[in-house]
């Protein structure tokens, strides 16, 4: 997703004509979703398969996500392995992703967040992907995204929502930023869980099993900053910066996925010197960054937090022993 159209979130009377003239396409591309789920056989692996998805386009947080998930299986046990499309990247795969060595150009940004915290594959095929982990020693397969995907037989799947930020209209994509129905997707997931601004935050969706939220760890050196990125959702990172207690001198957003070339990082360098700030942005950015280019730019840690980490746990669990059980 390069850039969110102006017209998914303005209720005006030229987005709505917008809208309107894109009714048909859109209706097309959810008939077309809906028939490709209907008429695809998935793959079952060998493994148990659970998947973080969205019902809508854009960031929604389904890799921090994806990544808090992985630390609290591996902290039951398990070897989990990611598995990820690797937007962005132009490598098809299956492939393990390693770090140090590939780049954002590559792998896509997502797969090196994910890779630093356990084997992560990219792969176009789900099939393919999953069968390469499985083979180097995954014994649960944690997928970041692929909600709408039918190819491979998910035994748990997450549906994350964004306290109705993410559903701008509610339209269909290319109309809106909506997958599918929401409803649609709700009957097909096994945990519903609402992506609040704060733990204390109010909740959206009465369908929502569990709320998660993002919370930044310790900055150090950033009293006064320039914030930078190109996420889905920029005003996310400039406000978790502000409840961070950062003094944000000035944002500058990018499109999502945005490959910043030598010339970006060096005027947003200057810009952050003339207002004696400093250069932040996020983990996610940072690796889409050319590595001689890294000095002086900060990032934001964060980490996902879930509202009942243990009942959603012992419910994958559960799905996990079963599984194993039915293996001879």
């Amino acid at each position: 997703m390069i850039g969110e159209p102006w017209f998914w979130r303005d209720e005006g009377v030229a987005a709505r004509t917008v809208c309107i003239a894109l009714t048909p396409l859109a209706f097309f591309y959810e008939q077309a979703s809906a028939a490709r789920r209907r008429f695809t056989t998935p793959w079952r692996a060998s493994a148990p398969v659970i998947c973080v998805g969205a019902a809508s386009v854009g960031g929604v947080g389904k890799t921090p996500f994806a990544i808090t998930l992985g630390r609290l299986l591996k902290d039951a046990g398990y070897a989990p392995h990611f598995l990820s499309r690797g937007y962005g990247g132009a490598v098809k795969g299956p492939m393990r992703v390693d770090p140090k060595t590939h780049r954002a150009a590559e792998v896509g940004d997502e797969p090196l967040l994910l890779a630093k915290q356990a084997p992560t594959w990219v792969s176009r095929s789900k099939r393919l992907g999953a069968e390469a982990a499985i083979a180097a020693g995954a014994d649960v397969i944690v997928m970041d995204d692929g909600f709408q995907n039918p190819t491979i037989e998910k035994d748990f799947a997450i549906l994350l929502i964004d306290a109705g930020q993410s559903r701008g209209n509610g339209r269909i994509f290319p109309a809106g930023p909506m997958r599918e129905p929401l409803a649609d997707a709700q009957k097909r997931a096994d945990a519903v869980v609402e992506i609040t601004a704060a733990p204390d935050a109010p909740t959206s969706d009465p369908s929502a099993n569990y709320t998660a939220w993002l919370e930044p760890e310790t900055i150090e050196g950033c009293q006064k900053a320039l914030a930078f990125c190109g996420i889905a959702n920029p005003g996310r990172f400039f406000d978790t910066l502000k409840n961070a207690g950062v003094d944000v001198a000035d944002a500058v957003a990018f499109p999502d996925h945005y490959a910043y070339s030598g010339k970006d990082i060096a005027a947003l360098k200057k810009r952050a010197n003339k207002l004696d700030a400093a250069l932040i942005t996020t983990e996610k950015d940072w690796v889409r960054i050319n590595a001689e280019q890294r000095d002086a730019v900060k990032t934001l840690p964060v980490r996902m937090r879930l509202s009942d980490a243990d009942a959603l746990l012992a419910s994958i669990v559960s799905t996990i022993e079963n599984r194993r059980e039915e293996t001879p």
